[in-house]
C-alpha cells in the first residue's frame, strides 16, 4: 500500500536525483572564476568519482522506493546511464566551452564512482536477503 509519506519520499528522492544531475552539468560546463586552487594531486578525480557515485546512488535509491525493493538490473541501467552522461559531458566540454576539455580519465573516475554504488546497493541487496 501507498502511503502519502512513502510517495513525498519517492517524489523528493526524484527531485533530488534530478536536481543532482543538473548539478553535474552546471559543474562540469560553466567556468567559474576566482575559486580558490585546490592542491590536491588529482582533486579533480575525486570530484568527478564522487559525483557520479552520488548520482548512482540517487537513481538507485528513487528505483529502489519505486519498486519497493533493490533490482539490481535497474542499478546497472543507472550506473550505465551515468556512463553515457559522463561521456556526453565530456563531449560537450570539448566541443561548446573554451576552459574545459574532455579526459577519459575524468569519465573513468565518473564509471568508478557509479560501480561503487552499484557495488553498495549489491551488498545491500544481499544483507536484506540474508536477513529476511
Amino acid at each position: 500500500m501507498l502511503t502519502n509519506n512513502s510517495l513525498v519520499l519517492k517524489k523528493a528522492t526524484f527531485s533530488l536525483a534530478l536536481g543532482w544531475t543538473l548539478l553535474i552539468a552546471v559543474l562540469c560546463l560553466l567556468k567559474f572564476t576566482n575559486l580558490p586552487a585546490i592542491r590536491v594531486s588529482g582533486a579533480d578525480k575525486y570530484v568527478h568519482f564522487t559525483l557520479h557515485f552520488v548520482f548512482t546512488m540517487l537513481w538507485g535509491y528513487y528505483f529502489w522506493l519505486k519498486l519497493n525493493e533493490i533490482v539490481l538490473k535497474k542499478i546497472v541501467f543507472v550506473v550505465t546511464s551515468s556512463l553515457c552522461y559522463g561521456i556526453l559531458i565530456e563531449i560537450l566540454q570539448e566541443t561548446f566551452t573554451t576552459t574545459r576539455h574532455a579526459d577519459i580519465f575524468d569519465v573513468l573516475a565518473n564509471f568508478s564512482g557509479a560501480l561503487v554504488a552499484l557495488v553498495l546497493f549489491v551488498l545491500i541487496k544481499r544483507h536484506k536477503i540474508a536477513n529476511k
